[in-house]
């Protein structure tokens, strides 16, 4: 097997560790050493020698909340958006859509409730976890990925979208699910707290449902039932869900949605998890480096509108009394669900993506600006147009935070990168999918100095990475050579919301396995990722 050097490298190894001056020896796809000596000119013992020419090198970014559940499945797929920004490893299933378990009985509705989010179903879709896996594990795959159990779709698979409560037997059903996915190496479980049928899911529910993921060692990664009003009250709720499960707690893309809370609910929240901290939870977070986010219209339906039954609520969507009916639930603040259409307007809510043909006129548009454009009497019509016509699958941007509760979110020391990028069938999607790992360089440490490069970095690597218990993100001696050469100063994102497919750019050099995969932002090949688990304890 060949030894490659890279020599003259400012090595930031993604443990937080401050930069150093030294050089990587690796062979077979692994890491032999890092150095700190000086560098020079290959020995006898290098086959290949890449002079880094004091740039950095680092790990390949570690990107935990995206959604690309269904994409391997698609021959056509290339990974070149995830690894033009040096994503080398992701998780799929988060905010409790994983594409399996999908019981037969209720996949239909399921996969069109998903569909904003995971985009549109592949043929024959793998019907449980396991069967997920073999076939993950089976593909060569762009770049590597892991895949949590959702929640969500254990919900739906159990009792489709009914608001009814567990049955014991059904709770009972739901946690072996779970633990079958634990024991085939799932990172986690994901939580979608705030979506249709989780809301109607209790906290004692919950308690019983994860309790396999206490008993392994394992954590839950949380879409908590509020952003907006109920932030502090939301997370208040996930810390006890865990607590109770014995588990550890990832809370997803932490922000908050309520203009009436900027600057203010974020740190009553943030009070919340360090209490938790100091009475020794294992409580972290994520956020992505945006102050807009990502979803489907439908999380814009009141419960109580759905009453259990989507299929029912979308048609009703388009009948007159129906759609007044939404309209006027959708002014209402409720005490045990966020109305981002109070909270935010629907001048902040951007039509992002569409199923129905003739409703792409509307994308790009704010639902105001769309309703005034095309002559309805008010925004929540427009909405329920949509619904219906889309059925259920329209995505949507919301520009829902505030710059410095970003910033503040960035500067915890137990807070992660992510993108949250979702995978609806758009040309228009949120510039989170195609740059929001070298926009965390590029602005948070290269322009405004929000954080310095190697913290950044082990926000991107080595800390979430350990979170989820997958054996990558740090550059030490038998790790696997996935390795990033850049110069911060030139590695960018250029997606912007009015451009959002604009691949990012800066990348020297990106290694998978020490297979070169990313050559000056050339894409090399996409087949050098492969399906990772996490290991348990199985007697556990």
């Amino acid at each position: 097997m060949a030894t490659t050097r890279i020599i003259n490298a400012q090595i930031i190894d993604g443990t937080g560790r401050a930069p150093f001056q030294g050089e990587v020896t690796l062979r077979g796809g692994v890491i032999l050493s890092v150095s700190e000596a000086k560098t020079g000119p290959a020995g006898p013992e290098a086959d290949q020698v890449i002079d880094a020419g004091g740039m950095v090198v680092c790990p390949a970014f570690v990107d935990i909340h995206r959604h690309p559940d269904i994409r391997p499945f698609d021959p056509a797929w290339r990974g070149e958006v995830e690894l033009r920004q040096g994503i080398g490893t992701t998780v799929c299933g988060n905010c409790g859509m994983s594409m399996a378990p999908a019981d037969p009985a209720h996949a239909r509705e399921q996969y069109a409730f998903n569909e904003p989010v995971l985009g549109p179903v592949c043929p024959d879709p793998p019907a449980d976890y396991p069967a997920y896996a073999r076939a993950l594990s089976e593909k060569r795959l762009p770049l590597n990925m892991a895949a949590m159990i959702g929640t969500g779709s254990v919900r739906t698979s159990i009792n489709g979208f009914s608001a009814a409560p567990y049955t014991p037997a059904e709770l009972d059903r739901a946690a072996a699910m779970i633990d079958e996915a634990l024991q085939c190496g799932a990172p986690g479980v994901s939580l979608g707290i705030m979506y249709l049928p989780e809301c109607y899911t209790t906290t004692d529910e919950y308690a019983r449902l994860l309790a396999p993921v206490g008993r392994r060692g394992s954590v839950i990664c949380t879409h908590m039932r509020g952003e907006g009003d109920t932030l502090e009250k939301s997370v208040a709720e996930v810390i006890d869900i865990a607590a109770r499960a014995g588990c550890a707690l990832e809370i997803s893309h932490f922000k908050c949605c309520s203009k009436r809370l900027w600057r203010d609910g974020v740190f009553r929240a943030i009070e919340r998890i360090e209490a938790a901290r100091a009475h020794g939870q294992d409580v972290t977070c994520d956020f992505y480096p945006y102050t807009g986010g990502s979803t489907a219209l439908t999380t814009m339906l009141p419960p109580a509108y759905v009453s259990g039954d989507l299929d029912g609520a979308l048609r009703r969507l388009g009948t007159r009394a129906g759609a007044e009916a939404f309209v006027r639930a959708s002014k209402v603040d409720y005490p045990d669900w966020d109305n981002s259409v109070v909270q935010l307007g629907w001048d902040r809510i951007v039509i992002s993506g569409v199923a129905h043909p003739e409703n792409r006129r509307f994308i790009g548009l704010s639902v105001a600006e769309a309703a005034e454009r095309y002559g309805f009497d008010e925004p929540g019509l427009l909405a329920a147009h949509l619904m219906h016509t889309d059925g259920g699958k329209t995505a949507i941007i919301t520009m829902s935070m505030h710059p410095d509760d970003v910033d503040d979110i960035a500067r915890l020391p137990y807070s992660f990168v992510i993108s949250d990028a979702i995978y609806a069938d758009t040309d228009t999607p949120h510039p989170r999918m195609y740059g929001a790992m070298p926009r965390m360089i590029s602005d948070f440490v290269v322009k405004r100095h929000v954080l310095p490069l190697e913290t950044a970095i082990h926000k991107m690597t080595g800390g979430p990475a350990r979170r989820m218990g997958l054996q990558k993100g740090v550059l030490k001696p038998g790790a696997d050579a996935d390795i990033l050469i850049f110069d911060p100063r030139s590695l960018g994102d250029n997606a912007t919301y009015l451009e959002p497919t604009r691949m990012a750019t800066g990348l020297r050099l990106m290694l998978l396995g020490g297979a070169p995969v990313i050559e000056n932002d050339a894409a090399l090949r996409a087949d050098a990722g492969r399906f990772v688990t996490r290991r348990y304890d199985m007697k556990g």
